[in-house]
């Protein structure tokens, strides 16, 4: 069975002209039947360069709206309409626009895991990793970031800038204890530690890199080191065995789950290509706002 569903999805992605993409978090199964794994922003950008008609998009929904918003053109499909970011949810357009009239010379940085509506309200968007870079380009001497106030302080505690926080977080990195590390720093007192920026201060102060995915396979990659401490999802370990097969890669916390991340199946992306459902659509006023607040985040160098 499994065989054939295989057999199928290809057959249907052919006759649909799609491409499939998969975020680092999804299952196994998943990343290795994609045609492109990757961060949630990469992605997109990798889907509006190529001649597909549709982006089947194996991820979360504020993930498949950025592909919709730099692919206007394409049919953007996110196979399972359930599979929400919790994080992105817990800030507000309302409560967003009553924050910047509190502070109405601070610029608005927000992190791409956010929704297109609150995209459309922000100054400028930013990524795990260019997200220093971006708070540090701003004329603004005060910031407003949102949702993730872990990695609103990492930035924080590295710029002169005044940062603004908003309390929201990523449930899955909130939840890697600083204990887990310790003892995992004990066991492996060789091994590099690296850990994702939305983590908590206490366990971002452990790390020896704090970096989002695509940097994590990066290090992996070139780094000396033999075995290295992951503080990220779980996911992540197929693409880091891909990488670096010869390494070893210890998640100290297994229970760094995302379960919206794993509510997408090949049964899914099969009945989502048949029936071109469910499809992501954003308000063209609000994609063209957000296309803006996006395309400023890449004229960061």
């Amino acid at each position: 069975m499994g065989c054939e569903l295989l057999a199928e999805i290809k057959r249907l992605k052919r006759e649909k002209n799609a491409v499939i993409l998969s975020h680092f978090y999804q299952p196994a199964e998943v990343q290795e039947l994609a045609d492109y794994v990757g961060d949630s922003f990469g992605l997109s950008r990798q889907a509006a360069a190529t001649d597909a008609d549709v982006i089947v998009f194996c991820g979360v929904s504020f993930m498949a709206e950025v592909a919709a918003i730099l692919s206007p053109d394409k049919t953007v499909l996110l196979p399972e309409p359930a599979a929400g970011c919790p994080m992105a949810d817990m800030v507000t357009v309302e409560g967003l626009r009553a924050l910047k009239a509190q502070h109405p010379n601070a610029a608005v940085v927000c992190y791409v895991n956010t929704s297109a509506a609150i995209k459309a309200e922000s100054d400028i968007c930013c990524t795990s990793a260019n997200v220093l870079k971006v708070v540090n380009s701003l004329p603004q001497q005060k910031i407003i970031f949102v949702p993730d106030r872990n990695m609103g302080q990492f930035v924080a505690a590295r710029t002169d800038k005044e940062v603004i926080l908003w309390q929201g977080y990523c449930y899955a990195h909130d939840g890697l204890q600083a204990d887990a590390i310790s003892k995992a720093k004990q066991d492996y007192p060789q091994a590099l530690v690296m850990v994702h920026p939305e983590c908590s201060p206490e366990v971002a102060e452990m790390a020896d890199y704090v970096i989002g995915t695509t940097g994590m396979l990066d290090i992996a990659r070139r780094a000396d080191a033999k075995t290295f401490i992951v503080g990220t999802e779980i996911g992540l370990a197929y693409a880091l065995k891909q990488a670096a097969p010869a390494k070893e890669f210890i998640f100290p916390q297994p229970n760094i789950f995302c379960a919206n991340m794993k509510k997408t199946t090949l049964a899914k992306i099969k009945s989502s290509l048949e029936t071109l459902s469910p499809k992501i659509t954003v308000p063209l006023d609000v994609a063209a706002k957000s296309r803006q607040a996006l395309e400023k985040m890449l004229t960061v160098q």
